[in-house]
Formats: C-alpha cells, sequence, structure tokens
C-alpha cells in the first residue's frame, strides 16, 4: 500500500514537471532537441574544418552525436535533478510528498525526454549515411543504465549538500565546468598519450561515453573502458546518496 501511494504520488509530480517544464514553452518537446542539434552541428562543423575524418569511423556527426548524448544522459540528469527539491519545495508542506519523490519523478522524466531525443537524434543521423552500420542495443542500454544511477547517486547526495553549503554548491558548479572538454566527447580517449590517458580514465563519465558510442561502432575496441571502475563508482555514489539522503529527511523537508 506504501509503494503503491508513492508511485500515485510521483505520476502526479511526474505530470505536473511535464507540464512546467514543457507545457509553458511555444514548442514544448522541441527545445529538449535544440540543445544536443546545436552541439552536435557546431562541432561537426568545427572538426570538418580543421580534419579530414573523425577519430572514429566516416561520420563526424554520428561521432560527435553519440559523444555528446552518451554524455548528456549523465550530466543533463544531474544538472535537472538537483534543483528537484528547490522546484517543489511547497509540495512538502504535504505529509504524503517524500523529498524522494521530486527526485524520482524528475529522474523519469529526464530519462524519457533523453531517450526520445536520442532516438530523433541519432536515428536521423544514422539514416543519412551511406553504409548501414551494427548497433549493439546491450552496450546502448547499459551505458543510459549506468549515466542514470550514476546521476542518481550524484543528485541524491548533491541535493543534501547544495542545501547544508551554499559554498559546496559553488564549488561543484565550477569544477563540472571543464567536464564537457574532459569526458570524451570529441576524442578518443584510447588514443591520448601517456599520462594523461591514465588520468582522463579516473573521470567516470568517460566510460559512459565511451560504452555509449561503442554500442555504434562494432569496430570500436574501447581499451579505455572498465566496467568494473564504473559499476564502483554507481554502487558508492548509490550507498552514499541513499544513506545521506535518509538521514537528512526530515532537515530537507523543514528547510
Amino acid at each position: 500500500m506504501y509503494f503503491v501511494t508513492h508511485m500515485r504520488i510521483v505520476s502526479a509530480l511526474l505530470i505536473r514537471e511535464m507540464s512546467t517544464r514543457f507545457g509553458n514553452k511555444p514548442g514544448g518537446y522541441i527545445w529538449a532537441l535544440l540543445d544536443p542539434v546545436a552541439h552536435v552541428l557546431m562541432l561537426t562543423i568545427i572538426f570538418q574544418a580543421i580534419a579530414h575524418l573523425p577519430p572514429l569511423g566516416t561520420s563526424f556527426t554520428l561521432f560527435f552525436a553519440t559523444g555528446y548524448i552518451g554524455f548528456h544522459f549523465y550530466q543533463g540528469t544531474t544538472n535537472y535533478l538537483n534543483d528537484a527539491l528547490k522546484g517543489n519545495k511547497a509540495l512538502l508542506s504535504y505529509p504524503n510528498v517524500a523529498p524522494i519523490d521530486t527526485l524520482v519523478a524528475r529522474l523519469l522524466l529526464q530519462l524519457g525526454t533523453m531517450s526520445m531525443v536520442a532516438f530523433i537524434v541519432l536515428g536521423v543521423t544514422i539514416s543519412t549515411l551511406r553504409m548501414p552500420i551494427t548497433i549493439d542495443w546491450v552496450a546502448i542500454l547499459a551505458a543510459v543504465l549506468a549515466a542514470t544511477l550514476l546521476a542518481f547517486g550524484v543528485s541524491l547526495s548533491n541535493t543534501v549538500l547544495f542545501l547544508r553549503s551554499p559554498l559546496y554548491e559553488k564549488i561543484y558548479q565550477i569544477a563540472m565546468k571543464p567536464s564537457f572538454l574532459l569526458s570524451g566527447i570529441f576524442f578518443l580517449p584510447a588514443a591520448l598519450p601517456h599520462p594523461f590517458r591514465e588520468i582522463i580514465a579516473y573521470n567516470p563519465i568517460v566510460h559512459i561515453v565511451v560504452l555509449f558510442r561503442k554500442g555504434f561502432y562494432a569496430e570500436y575496441r574501447a581499451t579505455t573502458l572498465d566496467l568494473n571502475y564504473l559499476m564502483g563508482w554507481i554502487f558508492v555514489c548509490l550507498i552514499g546518496g541513499l544513506t545521506l539522503f535518509t538521514l537528512s529527511t526530515r532537515t530537507l523537508r523543514n528547510e
């Protein structure tokens, strides 16, 4: 009964988030497509002007699309979930609405939105290729699941830490700005020289991007990918985030 009640609450919050995020904007979900399309087109134009071939395959657009979308499954989710509690603060006055319900609702909406965006952007990109490609759905779905779980774990901790320390929030935002450049979106981590190759591999987002991209390139050896390392990060972030969030539930509701 408890689970059913919270599923209903999450469903109601999900509808509310959809209305707030897309319902009040002209074009609605079309705006969700503009960000990845703009980034992919920008990178494609820039790198086509300075290189003859992408680091992998023959299509600049597919290379950057797989990198950016794989990255955004994580980064876009954390950015959206970090403000979940603030965006639904008034609803926490209702006893049945738990703080974690707000994060779960946004997680489901973001996952659905990004899946739609990925399907459209990558589907259109693949349809323009001269040669057919072999898609590894296991690698793609594993990367999406890994990005979602890691983002959820990180956001659980951030929700509490942002509330307790505005300084931490500013430091986190500054620290995350270079992630776009350091996550393997427009380069192959394995192609970097030593010791930069080993240093960049400490970034768990790199492994998500590599795994996602591997699903579209059958020839990609992905020697940088370490699934055990990635799963370790996911486990630590989820357990740590859930523990911190659970211990701070009363504080989160009353602040």
